[in-house]
């Protein structure tokens, strides 16, 4: 009982007491179990349940990193549960991470199983979802508008004259924020009389090599192609490598344009045509979102991160007399 007195820091012994007990718990190596000490009542969670899709995707990296960094300046520990893009990942995590009664949950998204959708809201946590902004989250929502950041690069791309447009990028089946994003750059590109000639989206992650071979099969396709837009820059810095493989000049013979603005895009020989996002922003403002809901603070329900368009070298002005 004094021991336990003194590692909870709650008096009633010396110091000559305290210095013993703690003497001893330095020799045998001993950590207090947080998990049994929150099961038992006698004290608050400092867990937060963290979903994203996946790490190999440098966005959510950058997000987590965001988001861990600010937990725990906060006093607050993450769980992280990596969903594979599958909203039965999800389920199965959320079923679990309620189990060690956490603090709150952020999680990557506004879709959700229906299972899933009565255990949150049966939970009675603070909730984040972030990403996608959600005007009507479950509890709190903290991204952007994927919509319009589609649209912005859509109308641009208009304004410099190109109009046989495509897309490359993964399923879409689970990846509704990027699904909004081809929504928004189409509705773009069709409202000037522009075409989206062609849509390569792969059944793989956005990364890297889908990007170099989504470009390579769209090529093959013999469409008039003069500028391609990307599920994110990944995947384009995999199209410039595949153009350049094939000995197509970027901007001159084909345009392309990205999404997320990666800071390697900033040191490439030519910068990357792209739209910028704080995701180190948008980790950081779901955690402290999250804390001030744990603490009854007032929170906005619904918080807008913002993006704007970086020009880059990898698209041109297209004049009417040299459009294909």
């Amino acid at each position: 009982m004094t021991a336990s007195r003194v590692l909870r820091n709650e008096g009633g012994y010396s110091e000559a007491t305290r210095d013993r007990v703690l003497e001893k718990v330095e020799a045998l190596g001993y950590l207090p179990n947080r998990l049994a000490t929150v099961f038992s009542g006698d004290s608050r969670s400092t867990f937060v349940g963290v979903s994203i899709p996946d790490l190999g995707n440098e966005v959510f990296s950058q997000v987590l990193e965001g988001i861990d960094g600010k937990l725990r300046s906060l006093g607050y520990q993450s769980v992280l549960g990596l969903t594979q893009h599958t909203l039965e990942e999800e389920e199965s995590w959320i079923k679990t991470v309620l189990s060690w009664q956490p603090a709150g949950l952020i999680l990557t998204g506004r879709s959700h199983s229906r299972r899933a959708l009565a255990m949150l809201r049966g939970a009675g946590l603070p909730i984040v979802e972030i990403w996608d902004l959600n005007s009507s989250p479950l509890d709190v929502s903290v991204g952007i508008n994927h919509f319009d950041s589609g649209f912005e690069m859509g109308r641009y791309l208009i304004e410099l004259g190109y109009r046989d447009v495509a897309y490359v990028g993964t399923s879409h089946d689970t990846a509704n924020a990027a699904t909004a994003r081809l929504e928004g750059f189409t509705k773009a590109i069709t409202a000037s009389q522009g075409r989206v000639t062609r849509q390569f989206c792969l059944h793989d992650t956005a990364t890297f090599y889908p990007g170099f071979y989504g470009t390579e099969q769209l090529l093959a396709t013999g469409a008039a192609v003069e500028c391609i837009f990307y599920q994110n820059d990944s995947m384009a810095f995999g199209g410039m490598q595949y153009c350049e493989r094939a000995g197509l000049s970027v901007p001159g013979d084909i345009g392309i344009a990205g999404w997320g603005d990666m800071p390697v895009a900033s040191v490439l020989n030519q910068r990357l045509t792209s739209i910028h996002v704080s995701h180190l922003k948008i980790g950081q403002l779901a955690s402290e979102a999250l804390v001030a809901r744990v603490s009854g603070e007032a929170c906005a329900t619904s918080n807008d991160v913002g993006f704007h368009l970086v020009p880059g070298d990898t698209v041109r002005r297209v004049a009417q007399s040299t459009r294909r």
